[in-house]
């Protein structure tokens, strides 16, 4: 809708508060609360929150999401944070909040489980403890340069370089730490690392970055709600969207007719077509620039025109 573009907005609309913004308030606040807690209380919650070759052996599953929101020093949350921010906004602006949160968490998660399997193979080679948010940070870098892959960034910015370059320098300096565990590497998670950025492949190859694709989720949350329900209206037994079923035909008196969509079918179908595909690209014109359009997201934007001007 029109009215939904920035841009159409009256100048003294506020956009509500995002959940980057939310979440990043968040990570800050609990860094807070643990430099309290160095100071002046000196309880156990580091071990009980951060990942732990201890935590893990006694099933405190719990761990696999707190470790994501602890950090272990001022750079390291500054860090991670200052990424955050960046793929963050990107994420929810594509997929949508809710998306985007489970995305971050869910390939923290991955990233949690991969690194805790390296601990309880080799506990004095991959550490006891592990803290930071970079596992779902590393997720949704991979989301991005999937997406975006022919943006140019810059790497401490000052080297530019592909997006989707980014991504396979950042699988490759992961692969090989845990190949070859140099304390040289500063103690980094390279395990937490690898997994978040195969869950964020893992994301965007499944296609749950469209906020109409069917997740796994979806289908849980159904299912809980109705214990009766096997299938989702519309989809198969794998969580996918059916295929429609091809238009009728009708013979009459020797002559075939073909049933045609009725008009308000199409008028849904304009209406879909626009808010899902070409309503984010007009955003991101309007806050980045023309120049900022990939090539897919120019051939969407001209057959909107096309689309547009058949009408």
């Amino acid at each position: 809708m029109l009215a939904d573009r920035p841009y159409m907005r009256e100048p003294g609309y506020r956009p509500p508060i995002t959940a980057t913004a939310v979440l990043t308030i968040g990570l800050a606040a609990v860094f807070a609360l643990q430099c309290i807690d160095d100071a002046y209380v000196h309880s156990d919650a580091q071990s009980l929150f951060a990942l732990t070759d201890y935590g893990l052996r006694r099933h405190w599953y719990w761990q696999l999401i707190s470790f994501q929101v602890l950090h272990g020093n001022l750079i390291h949350i500054l860090c991670n944070v200052l990424t955050f921010w960046w793929v963050g906004r990107y994420a929810e602006n594509v997929m949508g909040a809710t998306r985007m949160l489970v995305a971050f968490f869910g390939c923290g998660l991955v990233g949690g489980l991969f690194q805790g399997a390296l601990m309880q193979a080799f506990p004095t080679v991959y550490g006891s403890a592990v803290v930071g948010a970079s596992a779902g940070v590393a997720g949704l870098i991979a989301i991005f340069a999937l997406l975006e892959r022919d943006t140019v960034i810059r790497l401490n910015f000052i080297f530019p370089m592909r997006a989707i370059t980014f991504l396979w320098i950042l699988l490759g300096i992961s692969l090989f730490f845990i190949l070859v565990p140099s304390p040289r590497n500063m103690g980094v998670a390279d395990g937490a690392h690898l997994g978040g950025l195969l869950a964020g492949i893992a994301w965007v190859k499944f296609g749950w970055h469209h906020e109409f694709a069917a997740t796994p989720w979806t289908w849980l949350r159904e299912k809980f709600r109705r214990p009766d329900l096997r299938v989702l209206p519309g989809e198969n037994s794998r969580g996918q969207l059916k295929p429609s079923p091809p238009v009728p035909a009708v013979t009459l008196a020797g002559v075939r007719w073909t049933t045609s969509p009725a008009p308000t079918q199409i008028e849904h179908s304009e209406a879909d077509f626009i808010a899902r595909e070409v309503d984010p690209i007009l955003e991101k014109i309007a806050a980045h620039g023309l120049q900022s359009l990939t090539d897919r997201e120019r051939k969407i934007l001209e057959a909107a025109r096309e689309k547009m001007g058949r009408r």
